[in-house]
């Protein structure tokens, strides 16, 4: 059995243990049904400075939906369908993306997994730029903005969410929180109350949006390890040929105390193809 199978394993045994989450819906009002109440309130939604992205970008950079490969667009759509699903049977509405080491797709993974779940009728998300050191969303969908994270983290509190989320053209349910600063001690910076307060601010908008954080790999920091607490799961990206195992050994360990909702392998050379596909 292999590492990442034995990680999986390990969660799902441990699944029926996790603790009631601090985001439970009111009492008699299931996950399901509020996401189907935000599927029809787009009218009523709180709107974001509105932003076009650049489709040169997105189609270097493989983003959806600039994608042709068939196959890659049905893994997207499985991998929204199965984290919908956990999330959905444990009440949670944040992700932290992260890989072992760099160069894994991380980045990539956050931004398509955050498109596909907009691009359900009935789900809303935030894509946060939460990697301070090597911020990179904004040049993956081509953006062009003016004040991001950074700006918000070192504002003084003069920034709010409304100054550094922007609606996509294109997308609909989908806002960006996008930055381009890299910044020292990050790691407290993702503890300060700023972040605190704007993940509140986040978790307050309505309706009610699942949150896609990109953050730097495990092994590069403890920035995950020290914003773990804030989020429901973490998503673990590894990639074939790349990933070394005494790296994935590592990140195990780390991330032993938190809600691993899956591992993605990316770059994968294994073929699913069917005489019906």
């Amino acid at each position: 059995m292999s590492i990442i199978e034995r990680a999986l394993n390990k969660r799902q045994s441990q699944g029926d243990a996790t603790p009631q989450n601090r985001h439970r819906p009111k009492e008699g009002i299931r996950r399901s049904e509020q996401a189907l109440d935000s599927g029809v309130a787009l009218a009523n939604a709180k709107k974001f400075k509105e932003l076009p992205l650049n489709a040169q970008a997105m189609e270097r950079y493989c983003v959806l939906p600039q994608v042709d490969d068939q196959s890659a667009l049905r893994a997207y759509k499985i991998l929204r369908t199965r984290v919908l699903q956990r999330m959905v049977s444990n009440n949670w509405y944040s992700i932290a993306v992260t890989g072992s080491t760099t160069g894994e797709g991380k980045t990539l993974t956050a931004i398509n997994l955050a498109i596909a779940l907009a691009q359900d009728v009935n789900t809303w998300v935030f894509l946060v730029d939460l990697d301070l050191q090597r911020p990179q969303v904004a040049n993956y969908l081509g953006m062009e903005y003016g004040k991001g994270l950074g700006d918000y983290l070192t504002g003084g509190g003069e920034l709010g969410l409304q100054d550094i989320c922007y609606n996509v053209a294109g997308i609909e349910r989908l806002a960006v929180i996008p930055n381009s600063m890299s910044l020292l001690h990050s790691s407290e910076l993702l503890v300060s109350p700023a972040m605190n307060a704007l993940s509140q601010a986040i978790a307050a908008e309505s309706p009610r949006r699942i949150v896609i954080y990109d953050m730097p790999p495990l092994l590069a920091s403890d920035d995950v390890l020290a914003f773990a607490p804030q989020v429901d799961g973490l998503l673990l990206v590894l990639s074939e040929g790349v990933s070394a195992r005494a790296s994935m050994e590592k990140s195990k360990q780390l991330i032993g105390n938190t809600n691993l909702i899956g591992v993605v392998l990316n770059r994968s050379t294994e073929s699913t193809d069917t005489p019906y596909y």
